[in-house]
This record gives structure tokens, sequence and C-alpha cells, in this order.
């Protein structure tokens, strides 16, 4: 039996741009792992079992793709223990799946390379590629393709999952994004994130990022308002996060924002932190 943790992510920016040929929306985003995870367990098994969590379906998926580029029966028990609020735009699925899926390939006789795990981990979700790796990373075309980028950790963030918050379908929020024309002036938002990201030498510089175009929340300028340097949605949300110079900072904006929602105060995640 081995155990993996899936640690969630933030995007520090996501611009989006027109759907590609693979059904998916093109993106230049920040991917930013941060120490909030679940824990994924996996052993033999006389058949594919996945446990813990009743509504998952992407690690399932995931240990069946790999079993069938693998040539080999999918015999492995998964057991889930979630930590990461569902559907909340902080990658919790997508986490588990790249975790089940490096902990089976260890097991295989003739484990997949690198890229031949990359290109299974592409076919199940756009974000599954990202938590393969490590440290963070620029994300561009559908999101599959990785560039490791450095960035200041010295922060804190802070979560909120707002309270009475009916979260769309990440679909519908593309499909609503598609339908106020967002793509609009895709090319000019990634030059504008390149330069931006070019200017960051300390933490603070990251409010120079711009803003998530599938989605904004009224938290952010609450949080704004409560001393962040930096304050946005993560992915298509509803989850809002915070950026803070040190950890007592965050803590007493999640005091005061508590009845806006569920709070973590967590810090930024980098390669070397990574078992």
């Amino acid at each position: 039996m081995t155990t993996a943790r899936a640690y969630a992510k933030v995007n520090l920016a996501l611009v989006v741009g027109r759907l590609s040929s693979r059904g998916r929306h093109e993106v230049a985003t920040i991917l930013q792992r941060i120490d909030l995870h679940d824990e994924v367990t996996l052993d033999a098994a006389e058949e594919l079992v996945v446990e813990g969590f009743p509504e998952d379906t992407i690690v399932r998926e995931a240990l069946e793709a790999l079993a069938r580029a693998a040539h080999v029966e999918p015999r492995w028990r998964a057991r889930i223990e979630k930590r990461i609020p569902v559907s909340a735009g902080l990658g919790g699925g997508s986490a588990d799946a790249a975790a089940a899926l490096r902990l089976a390939n260890a097991t295989l006789a003739a484990p997949l390379s690198a890229d031949s795990l990359h290109r299974v981990a592409a076919d199940i979700g756009a974000d599954v590629p990202f938590f393969l790796g490590t440290g963070t990373q620029l994300a561009t075309e559908d999101g599959t393709e990785l560039r490791p980028i450095e960035l200041p950790l010295d922060y804190h963030v802070l979560l909120i999952v707002p309270n009475g918050v009916t979260k769309d379908s990440t679909g519908a929020v593309y499909e609503q994004f598609d339908a106020r024309a967002g793509a609009s002036g895709f090319a000019e938002r990634v030059d504008a994130l390149r330069r931006s990201l070019d200017a960051v030498l300390t933490a603070r510089d990251l409010a120079g990022l711009p803003a998530n175009d599938l989605a904004s929340s009224p938290i952010a300028r609450e949080l704004s308002a409560a001393g962040a340097f930096r304050a946005d949605v993560s992915g298509a949300g509803p989850t809002v996060y915070g950026l803070f110079e040190d950890v007592a900072h965050a803590t007493r904006a999640a005091s005061g924002l508590g009845s806006r929602g569920t709070t973590f105060v967590v810090r930024p995640v980098g390669a070397g932190d990574l078992p």
C-alpha cells in the first residue's frame, strides 16, 4: 500500500480564448499548488475499486486509462480521503487523478514514461498534467502545455468558499464566457500576462497579474479591503483567494470574513516542498 498527497491549486491568473479543436478553450494560466490536500492510497486488488468518495469519477477514469495504455488489467484499490472542497475551482479531482496515476504507474512491471503518462493525463482533464509535475507552471494551449516558472512564494493564501453559492458546472461557466464574447482580445491579454510575469520580483508584484477572465466575486474586493495585496477567483470558481504578506494578516482577515464562507489559511507549495 502506498499513499500520496494530492495538493490543491489556485490560478494566480487565468486568460481564456476560443474553443480549440480538442473541444477545450485556449488558455494561459498560472497554476500554483497550495498546502491544502487530499490523500490517495493505492494497493493491489482483484479488480478496480475506488473508495472513500462516492462521487468520484475521475480517479476511476484515470486508472482505467492507465491500464489501457499499459495493456494491463486495472487491478487496483484506491482510497480517497477528501479535504479539498469539491467543485470549488481548486482542482481537487484532477489532483486526486494525478496522484492515483503516479502511484499506479509505479506498480507496473513496465511503467509508462513521463511523456506517455502526460498524454494519458491530458486526455482525462486539462489540469491533470500539471499535478503530475512540480513547482509553479504556466499552462498554455488547452491547458496541458506546461512551462515551469519561478515566482516568489513568501506569502500566505486565504481561501474563502462562499456560503450559499451553487457552482455552475465548469462547462456552463465556459458557455457563459462564450456568450459574452469573452475571447475577444485574447492575444493581447496573453501578452499582458507575460509582461506582468516578467515584472514580478517580489510577492507583492503578483498584484499586477491580470484578473480571472471566467469569474469574478465581490468577496475579492472584501479581501482587498482586509489587506490582501491580490484577490481573485480561482479557476471557474466559486472559491476566492487573497494573498497576504504574513499568516497573522491572513488569519485576521479569515476571522473578519468568516461569515462569508468556509475559510482556509494556507501557503504556496514549491517544488522543494513536495515529497
